[in-house]
């Protein structure tokens, strides 16, 4: 993980950890690497927000820096992020910045970059950005004259992402009733007009953003509210997007929750059917749900894990060629159609499977059997969250933990790679007791890592 970009970007408080200052040093450092070699060009690079209150402020900041070192930028406004993974390769663009904390709450922003390819930007061009702005490596000379860059704006971003969306819909979805929970962020923009064209009947909810209330009490990171809404009003399922729309949770006919694991599944046991599963191989991550993978193996589908973060995800697709991998969180990604998670992807290729398959979202699900599972986030300080690894007391109680589950569980505990937080992993199919000794780990963090 880098000194400035985790593994989703750069972020923090916005205005103090992620101020204007450094927002301007990361554009004008970024156009300064990427121009290395390229002599009298003028890279041009995409700008897209989601809807909190900072992303003016530092979108305009980091274009002041882009421009100070001669790029010309076009601002697209609200967008969900993998629209600005979209639209740099369909633009031809230089790069793509989105301005956006994903499922964090209003207070925090950040920072993510994307390359001309639609995918992020390797850790070791990030690592050269960070060193230019905290190690001084180089003196950098602004543009001056004719040769400072422009700022314009987009009027048909939006409208371009839409019909790539669109155009990944098999059918027309006509009479299937979904409520979409846009979490007054990025989807506000776009979910209405894209179910809307291909014919669901649509019920959009927390779909007027202020600047404060995106993810508040809303979108996937609290699924709850969309399966109780999905119920008491008879939808045949319902979607729920995070802030910037690169995740997605579902609520089936009956309110239950249907998680990344799930949609996962299911998507890989429909394109095995068809033939359309590239290696019979799907990309997941060390928090993946085990009663998932026995699915996928009970398939004949194989998987491989990776580290969580859905740039490592992609990494594993690269290598093995495979086009279907995520996140137990919702991050999916269908490579056949994006370089990067994309929440309102993944919800048109599900529709496609519930359209196709003559069954609901439940049917499909509850073919997989999760085992319980156990999360506890534990907040710790920026310097605790360094010695997680080191700590003879906390191996001693994961250690503990992992006797006790045996082969009927796991433990994992890891740092966040966005937040200063510890997260405390358990599964088992004894739940009592995974409860029991997953509190007893995040006990132990909490006391160590102060």
């Amino acid at each position: 993980m880098g000194r400035l970009f985790g593994t989703d970007g750069a972020r923090g408080i916005a205005n103090t950890e992620i101020s204007c200052e450094l927002a301007m040093q990361i554009g004008r450092c970024t156009a300064v690497v990427l121009g290395e070699g390229k002599q009298n060009v003028k890279l041009r690079v995409l700008i897209g927000t989601d809807t909190r209150r900072s992303a003016d402020m530092l979108a305009s900041a980091i274009a002041a820096g882009l421009c100070s070192a001669g790029c010309n930028v076009l601002n697209i406004g609200v967008v969900p992020t993998p629209a600005v993974a979209f639209l740099v390769r369909q633009y031809k663009y230089d790069a793509g910045v989105v301005i956006s904390a994903s499922h964090n709450p209003f207070e925090y922003n950040g920072i993510k970059i994307f390359g001309p390819d639609g995918y992020k930007l390797p850790d070791e061009t990030e690592e050269k950005i960070e060193a230019y702005i905290l190690d001084d490596v180089s003196p950098i000379f602004p543009a001056v004259g004719a040769a400072v860059g422009t700022l314009t704006y987009s009027p048909t971003a939006v409208n371009d992402y839409i019909k790539h969306l669109e155009n990944a819909a098999d059918a027309h979805f006509f009479g299937m009733r979904i409520a979409v929970d846009c979490a007054n962020g990025a989807a506000s923009k776009t979910a209405g007009e894209l179910f809307g064209r291909l014919s669901a009947e649509c019920t959009l909810i927390n779909c007027h953003p202020d600047g404060v209330n995106i993810n508040a009490d809303c979108g996937s990171m609290h699924i709850e509210k969309l399966c109780e809404y999905v119920k008491n009003n008879g939808f045949d399922l319902g979607l729920a997007f995070d802030g910037d729309a690169d995740r997605l949770l579902c609520a089936d006919e009956n309110g239950n929750p249907v998680d990344g694991d799930k949609m996962i599944a299911v998507c890989a046991k429909h394109l095995k059917e068809k033939g359309a599963l590239k290696a019979n191989t799907v990309a997941v991550t060390v928090m993946t749900n085990m009663g998932m993978l026995k699915f996928l193996e009970k398939n004949g589908i194989r998987y491989e894990k990776t580290a969580v973060g859905d740039r490592y995800v992609l990494q594993r697709m690269l290598e093995t060629g495979c086009n279907l991998g995520g996140e137990q969180s919702g991050h999916i990604i269908f490579s056949d159609h994006a370089t990067t998670g994309d929440g309102e992807m993944t919800a048109v290729q599900l529709l496609n499977i519930v359209r196709a398959s003559g069954k609901t979202l439940g049917q499909l699900a509850s073919e997989i059997e999760l085992y319980p599972q156990v999360l506890i986030n534990v907040r710790v300080s920026a310097l605790g969250k360094l010695r997680l690894d080191e700590d003879a007391e906390i191996r001693t109680a994961i250690a503990y933990a992992e006797e006790k589950l045996g082969d009927e569980g796991r433990v994992l505990v890891r740092a966040s790679g966005t937040e200063p937080l510890v997260r405390v992993m358990l599964e088992g199919r004894d739940r009592a007791l995974t409860e029991k000794l997953a509190e007893e780990i995040a006990q132990v963090v909490k006391e160590r890592l102060i």
